[in-house]
């Protein structure tokens, strides 16, 4: 669906100026028992936007960002991109080497943090502000800048297969088209109250932010321990009266165990979103029995290079009666300003309920990835009959005859864990950089309640012995917790095919699911 409407010319921090001015006192952020109104966060983060515009920071200049979870991380985002900036999210869980590597290839020269993870930062060369230590002696005026819709808004590191992870380029006009087509589909003004539980490095993060911030809304801040204890996310959600909320599947499945068993309900919720990886239309129903008849349970797709969101699935549909009910949710139909092709390998367009490579044409497409324009240009496209600018994703997808599109799985060795994308190679690369290992296979394993572990193969070289344990501690500092394998198991030998190529077939990954 693509309509060619002119963008807004507000940006995202600019429409959040704008509902500072009309409702000063409505709470914008809350974490535990700190609250900040619109008022509060407008003038804490033109304190530092003004204050980054004092140290050179302008449009293009990313800026490092690196807090645990709190109202500082929101204010330094906000203030980043009132200054003119892109704001680099920096996961201080990461492990020092990919931190490293981060800097190192994003190449900046300045950092927000707090004092807490100073030790994080203390080897690299970067001027740093710590938030909570900080006296900031500026304007609380918004500042005004030269930024527009064509710079960077945010730089976002994915998994990529050589080993070390990717920066996608993000802008403004990016973030912005994707906001308007959240508003416009969700009808976001009758949501205000939105719960915030994904990743600070995850899209999805952004996402909920502009989704709040942007709407008037409230954004509360889920703790991480809350997160994983159904019991006590339902609690905040119930206390908070969160009526708009993006989960991933996995903390779904334990939510709706524990609600079902409980007795409880959602039908509170004014919209339910559920994305970044698949669930089945059983699971789907059986969440809309525990909502109420104004809840709107929505599935979504999308990529990082795509500005979070290019699909969305909504029931009643008509191609959802006549799918069995372990398969998973389709994927939807295009949000405004986006369109989906599906694709072979000549790039042909393929008809309906052919597979085919889903590409993502739009408004929403990144600017590629950062100082590597050799993988832009691979993936990035200019597909000459269609005169059009497309992402391929290397998803497999077919559309239906009601238009709506079915994921159907990768092309290549990425997989969704957790909701967080993981390159296999990328684990691999790693695993072999191991002094004693001479060669590893990685895999993902799915049990009936579609619970996913990653599993590592692993050929030691002759006459040397490794634990489980050993590589853990290994792969801890050089990986995110969420790409370490749960499962390791040692081979004599990694098997091939006929031709020479390794058989990840002949592994059969679902008989070592281990609970």
């Amino acid at each position: 669906m693509l309509d060619n409407k002119e963008l807004s010319t507000g940006l995202i921090h600019q429409l959040i100026e704008k509902n500072a001015l009309s409702h000063p006192t409505k709470i914008a952020v809350a974490y535990q028992d700190k609250n900040l109104s619109y008022e509060e966060l407008n003038q804490k983060s033109n304190y530092l936007a003004n204050l980054l515009i004092t140290e050179g920071i302008k449009p293009e200049t990313i800026v490092g960002v690196s807090f645990e979870r709190s109202p500082e991380m929101v204010i330094a985002i906000l203030g980043v991109l009132k200054s003119g900036g892109a704001y680099l999210p920096i996961d201080p869980s990461y492990p020092q080497d990919r931190i490293n590597y981060m800097l190192s290839d994003s190449n900046i020269s300045f950092l927000l943090t707090q004092k807490t993870l100073l030790k994080k930062f203390q080897k690299i060369k970067l001027k740093k502000i710590c938030l909570d230590s900080t006296q900031i002696n500026q304007t609380p005026i918004n500042p005004q800048t030269t930024v527009n819709k064509d710079n960077l808004a945010y730089v976002l590191y994915t998994s990529g297969s050589t080993g070390n992870p990717k920066g996608v380029m993000v802008c403004h006009s990016n973030l912005i088209n994707t906001y308007e087509s959240w508003e416009k589909v969700y009808q976001l003004k009758d949501t205000d109250c939105h719960l915030q539980m994904a990743n600070f490095s995850f899209d999805v993060f952004t996402g909920d932010l502009a989704r709040a911030l942007c709407s008037g809304g409230k954004l509360i801040l889920c703790p991480k321990r809350t997160l994983l204890n159904p019991k006590k996310l339902y609690e905040l959600i119930t206390k908070e009266k969160i009526n708009c909320a993006e989960f991933v599947p996995t903390i779904l499945r334990k939510l709706y165990d524990y609600l079902n068993l409980n007795n409880h309900s959602l039908a509170f919720m004014r919209l339910l979103i559920c994305g970044s990886d698949n669930w089945s239309i059983n699971e789907y129903r059986k969440l809309q029995k525990l909502c109420g008849k104004k809840t709107r349970v929505i599935n979504s797709y999308g990529l990082t290079e795509t500005t979070i969101d290019s699909t969305y699935f909504e029931d009643p549909l008509p191609s959802i009666k006549y799918f069995s009910t372990d398969r998973s949710v389709p994927i939807g139909k295009p949000f405004p300003n986006t369109e989906i092709f599906i694709l072979d390998d000549n790039l042909n367009t393929m008809p309906n309920d052919i597979i085919g490579e889903i590409c993502i044409a739009g408004h929403g497409l990144a600017r590629g990835y950062l100082n590597n324009p050799q993988l832009t240009a691979q993936k990035f496209i200019f597909h000459p009959s269609l005169k059009k600018r497309l992402y391929k994703t290397g998803d497999l997808g077919r559309r239906l005859s009601d238009g709506n599109i079915e994921f159907l799985g990768r092309l290549d060795n990425q997989i969704k864990l957790r909701g967080m994308r993981v390159e296999l190679n990328d684990v691999e690369n790693i695993l072999n950089s191991h002094p004693s290992i001479k060669e590893s296979l990685t895999a993902v394993c799915e049990n009936q309640v579609n619970n996913k572990k990653l599993i590592a193969y692993f050929v030691p070289k002759q006459g040397a012995e490794l634990n489980t344990l050993e590589l853990r501690k290994f792969l801890q500092t050089k990986l995110p917790n969420y790409m370490i394998p749960s499962i390791f198991i040692k081979l004599d030998s990694l098997p091939i095919t006929p031709s020479g190529k390794l058989d990840r077939k002949a592994l059969n990954h679902n008989s070592v699911f281990i609970l």
